[in-house]
């Protein structure tokens, strides 16, 4: 097995899907020369040529417009959206038309396109380069909504989403790109669209989280345990859409208390589905009100704010004490 950072794992993905399907092509802002900002596709242009690694103008709704076209004529694009907060000017094309595209032809034409996205704060960018905007996109029927954690299971995950038949909204944070590196097993791995995982076992509470908050949620369970002597469970939901509630419902079953930790704005963000979620399913079950660990409603701070905007191993810590001693 190779260890690799979370950008060599998709990059990996990418070649190993291309090389096993002549159709897949991948097109988006410098993604040919330059290899794409964050050089996701860095070599895809030698290996594959012109015809398959497109470079296209600066304007997010061609980009999707044109991929849905091919999708329909037999083609399987990933568009790689430079940055989430830049996906807006393709929104019309990606909800009026590729999310639509199979129910408004009752299953005559299918859209297999993958939306590459980086999103997230934590990396010193600037305006409309840091939003967590997941909510968007979870919410329109026909869309899938996917967030990996990690190498192995962005790999498993990217090649799963281009494989699969309808449009795949893909959100790579940034601030994993190159923060560890893991084992990535040398034989092709996928991973189900839809299903959970369970991070971390433990019998005291229960912590959802995805992305790169799955690893203060990690990191707060830890020293939860050694500062509190409690045992946190923690769930990697990795997909919002299709949202898989067994793992956390059943959890929460076992552990009676439920801390919910993303990056996005607090109002109407995905926290709020996963308790309305959990309230149908495992409410009698629950010792104590469920804690919501978020970002702030307001735009994402510059450098000098932006950890203070984040969720951080100390709020989801106070989280989980208060979801103890309630």
């Amino acid at each position: 097995m190779a260890e690799l950072t979370m950008s060599e794992a998709l990059n990996l993905a990418l070649r190993e899907a291309m090389d096993g399907d002549d159709d897949i092509i991948t097109l988006g802002e410098d993604v040919g020369v330059n290899g794409g900002v964050f050089r996701i596709t860095d070599g895809l242009l030698d290996r594959f040529g012109d015809k398959r690694v497109l470079d296209t103008p600066v304007a997010e709704t061609g980009i999707a417009g044109m991929a849905i076209g091919l999708a329909i004529y037999g083609l399987k694009p990933v568009c790689e959206i430079q940055f989430s907060g830049f996906s807006y000017m393709a929104f019309n094309q990606i909800e009026a038309h590729a999310s639509r595209m199979r129910w408004r032809s009752r299953g005559r034409f299918h859209v297999p396109i993958v939306f590459r996205m980086p999103f997230g704060a934590g990396v010193h960018a600037l305006e409309h380069h840091s939003e967590s905007k997941e909510t968007i996109y979870a919410h329109i029927p026909g869309l899938k909504m996917v967030i990996p954690s990690g190498p192995r299971n962005a790999r498993a995950l990217l090649i799963s989403a281009i494989r699969d038949p309808d449009p795949v909204i893909f959100f790579e944070h940034k601030a994993l790109y190159r923060a560890f590196r893991e084992e990535v097993p040398d034989e092709e791995e996928t991973l189900p669209l839809g299903e959970s995982r369970t991070a971390r076992e433990g019998t005291d509470l229960t912590i959802v989280a995805y992305g790169a908050m799955l690893h203060r949620a990690l990191e707060a369970a830890e020293k939860l345990a050694k500062e509190d002597g409690a045992e946190a469970e923690v769930i990697d939901l990795i997909s919002l859409s299709p949202l898989d509630d067994s793992r956390f419902t059943e959890s929460v079953r076992r552990t009676g208390r439920m801390v919910v930790v993303h990056e996005a704005h607090r109002s109407f963000g995905p926290a709020a589905e996963i308790i309305t979620r959990l309230m149908e399913k495992s409410f009698y079950y629950l010792e104590a009100p469920v804690e919501r660990i978020t970002g702030y409603d307001i735009q994402v701070p510059y450098f000098a704010r932006e950890q203070d905007y984040l969720p951080s191993v100390e709020r989801i810590l106070d989280g989980c004490r208060r979801a103890l001693n309630t």
